[in-house]
């Protein structure tokens, strides 16, 4: 795959899909071999945050190995999944101050409310340390965290 370099373009594409994240998958490592699950996420303070549980298998394998990926950017109603933009972050995860971010959270997220409090819910935050966007063919850039 051919990486074009890094432009002012990129950087907006990047930033877009961070903002409008809702939820990505999240894949980690478990017992040496990778799992990926579903999750609740959205962009603060430089990160991707998501809240999840410790009865969650994910959470025990962020818990064991903190490095983790993340995908974000779903395909649109029309065309070719592929030619749709998406975004894969490398990332380190760590525990992060769930009150902090509960007022953040619920106004992104407002069913959460249902369970945001309950006391087996941990927020993460993933920050990332390498980014692969991908706009559609052609479209492919590394980015850093500085990018963002």
């Amino acid at each position: 795959m051919t990486i074009n370099p890094t432009t002012p373009e990129a950087r907006k594409l990047a930033t877009d899909l961070l903002t409008e994240t809702r939820f990505g998958a999240l894949a980690v490592t478990l017992e040496g071999q990778p799992y990926v699950a579903r999750v609740a996420m959205l962009w603060a303070d430089n990160a991707l945050l998501t809240l999840i549980s410790t009865l969650s298998t994910h959470t025990q394998g962020l818990q064991a190995n903190p490095t983790c990926s993340a995908l974000i950017g779903e395909p649109q109603d029309k065309g070719d999944p592929l030619t749709h933009p998406r975004m894969t972050l490398q990332c380190v995860a760590r525990e992060a101050d769930k009150a902090a971010h509960k007022e953040t959270w619920l106004r992104a997220i407002p069913k959460a409310k249902l369970y945001y409090d309950f006391t087996d819910f941990l927020m993460f935050s993933l920050e990332p340390t390498y980014i692969h966007v991908n706009g559609g063919f052609g479209k492919a850039f590394r980015l850093t965290p500085d990018d963002l």
